[in-house]
């Protein structure tokens, strides 16, 4: 069974930088889509940054573009969203997921996802 955990959510100050982790276990990175999706008090979840299974496409939505960043850990069963320049308005909760198709643009694409990790940003 494919499990996600993320981690290294914190309370940073605007300007901070902020690398969160998805670890995958019951599977490999290259076997799935994935995407980061964050959900803000009183919004509805969004996806940020996706990347197709093998890393051949990659998505990023505008209010992320240019500061956020993801990489893997082959090894480590690992996704990272590395955060430059964060806001207060990326305040959110932020979910890992994976897709089995070869790239997911919706929520209902992703079939395994993680419990999120708290990001707030504020002076």
């Amino acid at each position: 069974q494919v499990q996600l955990v993320e981690s290294g959510g914190a309370v940073v100050q605007p300007g901070d930088s902020l690398r969160l982790s998805c670890a995958i276990s019951g599977g490999t990175l290259d076997s799935y889509a994935m995407g980061w999706f964050r959900q803000a008090p009183g919004k509805e979840r969004q996806l940020i940054l996706h990347i197709s299974r093998g890393g051949e496409k990659t998505g990023y939505a505008d209010a992320v573009k240019g500061r956020f960043t993801l990489s893997s850990d082959d090894a480590k069963h690992t996704w990272y969203l590395q955060m430059n320049r964060l806001k207060p308005e990326d305040t959110a909760v932020y979910y890992c997921a994976a897709s089995e198709r070869f790239i997911g643009w919706y929520e209902s694409d992703y079939e395994h996802w993680g419990l999120g990790t708290q990001v707030t940003v504020s002076s």
